[in-house]
């Protein structure tokens, strides 16, 4: 168990010999936390840390000052700042993994593709620390990967929907995860531009999304040539 630095005021009566009778204020105890819940408070100020400033400009020591803890208690759970980053990073890219992957129920290809587009959008409406920290350029090697790790993930799930709507049409299915690479891409960097401009609104956002890639792949050419000059 750990001592969280907060106290409490309670209210007590005065000892049997006080001639007042009056409730004065007195120290409470000292509210402990277990192992677990210190845990998940320091990843919680440290993703807040992390979207706001970047790994770089966040410091073990604002993080420990944040949750009234010393920098040991920091490093024993974590490691460094370096491990509480890649715990808050594998969270966020499972958080939009599934999210994206759950939402693909649809029968259609194009209602896919639009549950798709709402899936991202929802991260960024919802987890907005979450993406801003995914989209940060890192000097820290992790496991967990990188943005475009996840994207080329999420891509694969898209790539499906396109391989069976390709064979269907004619083309070849093996360029499916090409287009799957381009279409979650445009999405992904969209979803980096309405971060912060927000307008216009999620939906018709989606909706121009789905407009472009729909009747983009509607209109495909099966061996599609270059017009220009260069061909190589």
């Amino acid at each position: 168990m750990e001592d969280v630095a907060i106290d409490g005021i309670s209210s007590g009566t005065g000892s049997a010999g006080g001639d007042s009778g009056e409730q004065k204020p007195r120290r409470g105890r000292r509210v402990r936390m277990t192992g677990a819940e210190r845990r998940e408070q320091l990843l919680d100020i440290g993703r807040t840390l992390f979207a706001e400033k970047g790994f770089e400009g966040t410091s073990v020591e604002e993080i420990a000052a944040k949750a009234g803890v010393s920098k040991p208690v920091v490093y024993e759970h974590f490691g460094g700042k370096e491990g509480l980053y890649a715990v808050v990073v594998d969270r966020e890219m499972r958080q939009l993994l599934e999210g994206v992957t759950g939402a693909l129920t649809a029968g259609h290809p194009r209602e896919l593709l639009e549950q798709a587009a709402f899936a991202l959008l929802d991260y960024i409406e919802n987890y907005t620390d979450g993406f801003r920290i995914l989209v940060r350029d890192s000097p820290v090697a992790q496991s967990t990967g990188t943005f475009a790790s996840l994207i080329s993930d999420i891509a694969t799930q898209v790539e499906d929907i396109l391989g069976m709507e390709f064979k269907n049409r004619g083309f070849d299915p093996k360029l499916a995860p090409l287009y799957a690479q381009a279409l979650v891409g445009s999405v992904a960097l969209t979803g980096q531009w309405w971060l912060d401009v927000r307008k216009p609104d999620k939906a018709e956002v989606a909706a121009h999304l789905v407009n472009l890639a729909w009747h983009g792949l509607d209109g495909l050419e099966q061996k599609p040539r270059l017009i220009g000059h260069r061909k190589n």
